[in-house]
């Protein structure tokens, strides 16, 4: 399974595991490194800059031979720590760095400057050209089957779109969760895939054992679309909450959202709110559950170490 990927990051499988809020941690990663992987964990999973800090030198101690770590950086306004963040991995060094939601430039000036590589998401070429134009490295193509904030392309249609107009590797994320979907993605013209709810049902995971039960329970039929959680349409499981609560923005932030001045600041507040939710559910035992999860908790039938899940996308 050698592909442009594996060459890019050293590593043995085209394979990222996907950075996930609240739920990747070093230790998920760690494993996936000794699995021959890469692994991926946001920044924002640490409170303060100097947590963050000691997560990118116990990754650089733990690094072994075919794996590969990165972080990511939510890059738009609604992160205030944005800046600081990207000065704390520039300083202290990874593999590559995955943007979400905003404009990579500035992040792939400074991560050129000391060796690591930048991935961008995005949902369409439009923005691929974009970041292509600006200097990535790869492009992480976000499709329909994604989970959390997902495009609205298939993968097959996606993926065979951006690797027929752009020059550098395309790394499919979404609706993987055994080894026939990696080899669907890279038979589409991917050079590799981003994997994440699959290890939301990981031994490592730092979420609750009910989190983890619930990508087993549920399935991919059960996966909605919400308005609720960060003021950008993202996939949850279908609780009894979430059916109690609905899934549209109330219609106050309808009104505000049409207003161009009050925009930005509605969505920095949903996105506030929405993170402390999601975070409450993911940590605490709580009747509120806001689970993020894609379909390919489908293929997903108990909770296992990170290995055997690895094991599963590659055999």
């Amino acid at each position: 399974m050698q592909t442009k990927l594996t060459e890019l990051l050293n590593i043995k499988h085209p394979i990222i595991q996907a950075p996930m809020f609240l739920v990747s941690n070093v230790t998920m990663v760690t494993e996936a490194m000794k699995s021959g992987i890469s692994g991926c964990i946001p920044a924002l999973n640490y409170r303060t800059l100097e947590e963050l800090r000691a997560a990118l030198r116990e990754l650089k101690a733990a690094k072994v031979d075919g794996g590969a770590f990165g972080f990511n950086l939510i890059v738009n306004k609604s992160n205030v720590k944005y800046k600081a963040q990207l000065d704390v991995i520039c300083e202290e060094g990874c593999d590559f760095i995955i943007t979400s939601l905003g404009s990579p430039e500035e992040t792939i000036n400074r991560a050129h400057k000391v060796g690591i590589k930048v991935f961008c998401d995005v949902v369409d070429l439009k923005f691929a050209k974009k970041v292509e134009q600006l200097g990535a490295d790869a492009i992480i193509a976000v499709n329909n089957e994604a989970g959390g904030h997902r495009g609205d392309a298939s993968p097959e249609d996606l993926i065979k779109e951006l690797s027929s107009n752009c020059s550098i590797p395309i790394i499919s994320a979404g609706g993987v969760g055994n080894k026939a979907d990696v080899d669907n993605m890279l038979r589409y013209g991917a050079a590799g895939v981003s994997v994440g709810s699959p290890f939301i049902a990981s031994v490592e995971a730092s979420v609750t054992d009910e989190y983890k039960q619930a990508c087993v329970d549920y399935g991919a039929k059960d996966i909605v679309m919400t308005e609720r959680i960060s003021g950008t349409p993202c996939t949850v499981i279908n609780t009894p909450y979430v059916q109690k609560i609905g899934t549209k923005q109330t219609w106050l932030e309808s009104v505000l959202n049409k207003n161009r001045k009050l925009k930005k600041w509605v969505k920095m507040i949903r996105f506030s709110i929405g993170m402390n939710a999601t975070k409450n559910a993911a940590t605490k035992v709580t009747y509120k559950t806001v689970w993020v999860a894609g379909p390919s908790i489908e293929h997903t039938k108990a909770v296992l170490p990170t290995r055997e899940i690895v094991n599963r996308l590659i055999n």
